[in-house]
């Protein structure tokens, strides 16, 4: 394995020479900032050297630096606009809310782990945790609502359920 990864490394720099201006100067067009363009670029050639890939050419080089580099331009702008929905909320408060840098950072990645759990379950599923979890809703509501048997309902939000403790896990994980 120790061999392999001298290899691999190389591999990524050569691909980084070769086409870290191409990826720079296409971030620039899709995001408008130069600074950001290079971060995700830089990302970019990160998320390659944590998961190797062989690429044999070069269109197969572009297409696959394109499309993780859109991938992470789809995460900054969600990221973004769940950060500016929360900052919509806390302008609203009558009383002033006052967080810590840190505070903020928590929350705004608590939203958006939120937010991409219930991107990642079917919609039906992510519907019926929103109509408990936010709307307060008891399981046999939402089964009206949804036209849906309550068992349907209690099934799907174990679902959901299961997903928040992932996050959970993962959170610990990450601290501990």
């Amino acid at each position: 394995m120790s061999g392999v990864e001298p290899v691999l490394r190389d591999q990524v720099g050569l691909l980084y020479s070769d086409h870290k201006s191409w990826l720079h100067k296409w971030l620039c067009r899709r995001v408008g900032c130069q600074d950001l363009a290079a971060d995700l670029a830089q990302d970019t050639f990160v998320r390659l050297l944590l998961k190797p890939r062989s690429l044999d050419n070069l269109d197969s080089a572009r297409s696959y630096l394109r499309t993780v580099a859109g991938r992470l331009c789809i995460d900054m702008w969600r990221r973004r606009a769940v950060e500016q929905a929360w900052l919509e909320v806390l302008a609203t408060r009558p009383e002033e809310v006052d967080l810590s840098p840190e505070d903020h950072a928590i929350i705004v990645e608590s939203f958006c782990e939120l937010d991409a759990m219930l991107q990642s379950l079917p919609e039906k599923v992510a519907n019926a945790f929103i109509l408990s979890q936010v709307e307060g809703l008891t399981y046999k509501q939402i089964a009206t609502q949804m036209q849906v048997s309550e068992r349907t309902i209690k099934t799907w939000m174990a679902r959901a359920m299961l997903e928040c403790v992932l996050i959970e896990a993962r959170f610990y994980e990450a601290v501990y």
